[in-house]
């Protein structure tokens, strides 16, 4: 059981949860820092435990789809499936619980209803990127869409409502996902060619494919100086995003056309730290200055869209 449990962990690569939910979490403090959200212990804890959830049954149902794939792929062919680590019906059963136990979930956010009416497409939208290498070469951004909806799922459960500040915050998930994912798929360029699988770096070209992925982190950078302006966050998070602008460049830096083997380096490791660190630049700037000035208060509350 222990090493079953172990094998399913990795095999949704629990660890990449870094990813996506410290920007639900971070999404979250921005909404409790408005005067009429005060923080839920229960919130939090809706958010947490149905961002793990959804995120389980997404990649678990990824790694079902493409276990063939994964099986012909060197790379990818000691992957707990093609591996004989673990069998198709643990995995299914694990994606069966796991979409359920989200879908469950959601009736903390009760008596909001958005979360529970939203999650079935949700889940349906996460899943469906599974199969976009078969017919889209923007697969990568079918990834970024999937998780950008974290912050606004957050926010939505928390306010029930649409408003600028988590849409800039997706935004900047889009595009650095987007971007990152790019890079990550230039290693399997020849693969997917071989296999009539979709990706940019397989359509454009590894040299192209690079540039399209630094105009990506630029346009993310460029949302991210957005998202400090409107949501009046202070000093503090704009060395943060400065950082952030530095940490990209220097991602960039370690992969170049002629030499991918720094690609798991640029990708996990240096976007462990921008994920992780903007959470706590974020939280410590929020506690530097707990509530918004009554200008940006005022100007918050115009720009939401109500979806009670």
């Amino acid at each position: 059981m222990l090493s079953t449990i172990r094998h399913l962990l990795e095999l949704i690569r629990f660890s990449h949860s870094v990813f996506a939910l410290p920007f639900a979490l971070l999404s979250a403090a921005l909404a409790w820092r408005l005067p009429d959200s005060p923080f839920s212990l229960t919130q939090l804890v809706g958010i947490v435990v149905c961002m793990i959830l959804a995120r389980s049954s997404a990649m678990a149902f990824n790694r079902i789809v493409d276990r063939r794939f994964d099986a012909q792929n060197p790379r990818t062919a000691q992957r707990h499936l093609p591996a004989g680590l673990l069998g198709l019906s643990t995995v299914v059963a694990f994606t069966l619980l796991s979409s359920a136990g989200f879908i469950a979930a959601t009736l903390i956010f009760l008596p909001n209803p958005w979360p529970l009416r939203l999650s079935v497409p949700v889940l349906l939208f996460l899943c469906g990127y599974s199969y976009a290498k078969r017919f889209t070469i923007f697969c990568h951004y079918w990834l970024s869409a999937a998780l950008m909806l974290s912050p606004l799922a957050a926010w939505i459960a928390i306010r029930g409502e649409v408003a600028v500040t988590p849409t800039l915050l997706s935004a900047v998930i889009f595009f650095w996902v987007g971007g990152f994912d790019i890079l990550y798929a230039c290693q399997d360029a020849d693969f997917d060619r071989s296999t009539q699988l979709f990706s940019i770096p397989a359509r454009w070209g590894i040299p192209k494919a690079l540039r399209a992925a630094f105009v990506s982190h630029l346009l993310t950078i460029g949302c991210l100086f957005g998202l400090w302006y409107v949501a009046g966050l202070g000093t503090l998070f704009l060395v943060g995003c400065i950082a952030v602008a530095g940490l990209l460049l220097y991602e960039h830096s370690l992969v170049t056309p002629t030499d991918l083997s720094n690609v798991n380096k640029a990708f996990f490791n240096v976007n462990a730290v921008v994920s992780l660190g903007l959470l706590a630049i974020g939280l410590a700037d929020m506690w530097l200055q707990p509530t918004l000035p009554h200008a940006q208060a005022s100007t918050a509350a115009v720009t939401t869209i109500s979806i009670r």
